[in-house]
């Protein structure tokens, strides 16, 4: 009876200090546990609550856009269309309605395909045009560098050799003159023909192709030193509409635009 007492009160004794000890073992240490989930496309790390930016996305180059320059060396030509619209007279000369009136219109055209245009807006004397606006360029040249230039002119010849018909519309033609006498007139005259015969892909025999120009009597140059890009382009003639030569406009920025990024291409 005695010993049963005994055995008791050990145990109730162990059992009173149980809790005790167990308070003083130290507990086992937790595997610390990192959630990843996705939200708003970022990794939230929820032990820690960091936040990790996804990586930037990668941007698709944006196409370079090309630059041209246009400048009209003969300022004063005309059509006699549309000086007899604009005061009854028909004449191939004229101070206000003359060839320099497209400036913004090609400008507009080019760069609705792609092509940044600058327009060269100075008017110089006829006598030696061509010595008279060369600083004018060699200045352009110098603040920018252009893949395409421009002087535009209009031919002397009558509506019959400048106008084609395609599609129940008239365009006026355009032929393309290289000055043989400058160091670059291979690369002048290899562009010349590649838009020529871009924009007879566009309208059957709108070019009339290229002039050669060299020799006694003619400049032979016609500025085209100053860039292996520059080109003289006559648009229509004395006899063609304003409506003939903007829709000329159109076929030869378009004409113009293919050819260079198709340049471009093939250099990347």
């Amino acid at each position: 009876m005695r010993k049963k007492l005994q055995l008791w009160i050990g145990l109730i004794f162990f059992l009173f200090l149980l809790p005790i000890v167990a308070d003083k073992i130290p507990a086992e240490a937790k595997e610390e546990v990192t959630i990843v989930e996705k939200k708003d496309q970022r990794l939230v790390y929820a032990s820690n609550l960091r936040q990790i930016e996804p990586p930037p996305a990668v941007e698709e180059p944006a196409v370079q856009k090309k630059s041209a320059l246009v400048y009209f060396t003969h300022y004063d030509e005309a059509f006699k269309p549309i000086t007899q619209a604009h005061d009854g007279k028909i004449a191939v000369s004229h101070l206000e309605k003359n060839i320099t009136n497209f400036g913004e219109q090609l400008k507009a055209h080019f760069q609705a395909n792609n092509i940044q245009t600058d327009v060269l807006d100075v008017k110089v004397s006829r006598t030696k045009a061509y010595d008279a606006i060369r600083p004018h360029v060699k200045q352009m040249l110098a603040e920018k560098q252009y893949d395409l230039l421009l002087d535009i002119h209009r031919d002397a010849l009558k509506k019959d050799r400048t106008t084609v018909q395609h599609e129940g519309a008239s365009y006026a033609k355009i032929a393309i003159v290289i000055g043989q006498e400058n160091n670059n007139y291979r690369w002048n005259e290899a562009l010349a023909e590649r838009i020529s015969k871009r924009m007879n892909e566009l309208i059957p025999d709108i070019s009339r192709g290229l002039i050669p120009k060299q020799g006694h009597g003619v400049d032979g140059n016609y500025n085209q030193d100053l860039s292996r890009n520059l080109l003289l382009i006559e648009i229509g003639g004395i006899d063609n509409t304003e409506e003939e030569i903007n829709r000329t406009i159109a076929v030869l920025s378009k004409a113009a635009s293919d050819v260079l990024n198709a340049e471009q291409l093939a250099k990347d």
